[in-house]
């Protein structure tokens, strides 16, 4: 128990597994709580999770991380995890197949992307300079803008080649939705802490390691060490409220954290907390399909590549792929990555695979690494269809704390960010800290 407090704070029920769940109870354990951990899976991480398939350790969709997630870099140190050995780093590329491409030098921010995008040769020098105004625009602004403003509205009169090369992969990257659809205000949060923070914000951190293994096993391991219990396979069916807490299937607690999605607390607070259950019922989403190839022999340039995509993603539909061979995993396998994925769902997989395939034996074509489709081979597809929350302008998330003695987690719940790892990290963090003050502790 922490030694700051007089007396344990009592117990703690953390619906959910996830990262945010997880971080909540790591917090909770320091903070002195007895916590019980529940998830109605057999295993932890939530949406950010590995499993196998056909011999392979698969991550559910590629994540990516990067320097500005400082509480998730915390986190993982930790539960005993060191980020320099299962995150490969590097400054942010955005490298496509024919070469070229930004490239964000070490250094301080605001001279590393001065030089990566004057330096960035495929584009005119009106675009370049019509990017560096803009973005000396937005920070003096201070990263502001009209709540109702999408990416594509904030971006009127920027030319086109560097919308397209810049400011659409990453909104897409960020927000998983698309820029005529994304809030402006939270892509300007995440360029203001990410592209414009302290040096190495903008760092990829790239898995080495199945996603399992960066946090979610770790952590587990850390609280069963630490007393917490795991109570796998559990779905909660009922929450009630109590004189001095909450009853959790029938069980008693002090306080609860919710760390479940958002359709799940919808469902366990829908008598409890009506209104709060409608809008987080009434959440819209975006999906994310994930493409495994494989190719023996096949290695690609860089281990993360951008991925040239036709207009509204209509024939191109990745936006980045990944070279698992130099990221610690199976030579000559690669992910593809189809964000903001909708119209791909719709048309199923086949036709998505066969739209993944074409787009990169014409993105290879006149490389040095041409891509053979004749020898490629199909190793998995996985489909999110609630990867994330659609991250609209002027979005109303729902609270994180509706009731006494309750809080809610996850990265769809109000915050300046979107559904990021990080988010979600944050958000646990934040609840327990919450329910900690309500108790005077």
């Amino acid at each position: 128990m922490n030694p700051a407090h007089a007396r344990p704070p009592g117990r703690l029920a953390v619906v959910g597994a996830g990262w945010a769940g997880l971080a909540a109870a790591v917090e909770a354990v320091d903070a002195g709580w007895a916590v019980t951990l529940f998830d109605m899976a057999g295993q932890p991480g939530g949406r950010a999770r590995s499993t196998a398939q056909d011999g392979l350790e698969l991550d559910n969709g590629q994540h990516i991380l990067i320097g500005a997630y400082r509480d998730t870099l915390a986190l993982m140190r930790h539960v005993g995890v060191a980020p320099e050995t299962v995150l490969h780093r590097q400054p942010l590329a955005l490298v496509p197949p024919a070469g070229g491409g930004l490239r964000l030098p070490a250094g301080p921010a605001l001279p590393a992307f001065l030089r990566g995008v004057l330096g960035w040769r495929e584009l005119s020098w009106r675009a370049r300079l019509a990017l560096l105004g803009r973005a000396a625009r937005w920070r003096l602004s201070g990263f502001r803008c009209p709540p109702h403003w999408s990416v594509e509205r904030l971006c009127a009169g920027l030319p086109r080649e560097a919308f397209e090369a810049l400011i659409d992969p990453l909104c897409v990257a960020a927000l998983n939705t698309p820029a005529h659809q994304a809030s402006a205000q939270v892509l300007l949060t995440v360029l203001r802490d990410a592209l414009f923070g302290p040096p190495g914000s903008a760092d990829l951190l790239l898995p080495t390691r199945p996603l399992q293994q960066l946090l979610p096993t770790p952590a587990l391991h850390w609280l069963h060490q630490q007393g917490a219990r795991w109570c796998p396979g559990h779905r909660v069916h009922r929450l009630a409220p109590q004189e001095h807490g909450w009853q959790v299937d029938g069980e008693d607690y002090d306080a609860v954290v919710l760390a479940c999605s958002a359709v799940e607390a919808g469902r366990l607070l829908a008598d409890l907390a009506p209104d709060w259950s409608a809008q987080a019922l009434a959440m819209d989403y975006q999906p994310i399909v994930t493409v495994w190839l494989s190719q023996p022999g096949a290695r690609w340039p860089e281990a993360m590549m951008a991925l040239p995509a036709s207009p509204n993603a209509a024939t191109a539909p990745a936006q980045f792929g990944f070279d698992l061979g130099q990221l610690g995993g199976p030579s000559g396998t690669f992910a593809l990555v189809i964000s903001g994925a909708a119209r791909w769902v719709a048309q199923g997989r086949e036709a998505t695979v066969a739209a993944v395939r074409q787009q990169l034996s014409q993105a290879f074509a006149d490389t040095p690494w041409p891509w053979n489709d004749a020898t490629a081979s199909l190793q998995a597809v996985r489909t999110e269809k609630r990867a994330t929350f659609a991250c609209t302008p002027g979005l109303q998330r729902p609270a994180p704390t509706p009731l006494p003695r309750l809080a809610v987690a996850g990265d769809h719940v109000a915050g300046p960010y979107p559904a990021t790892l990080e988010g979600a990290v944050r958000s646990g963090i934040a609840a327990v800290r919450h329910l900690s003050s309500q108790e005077g502790r």
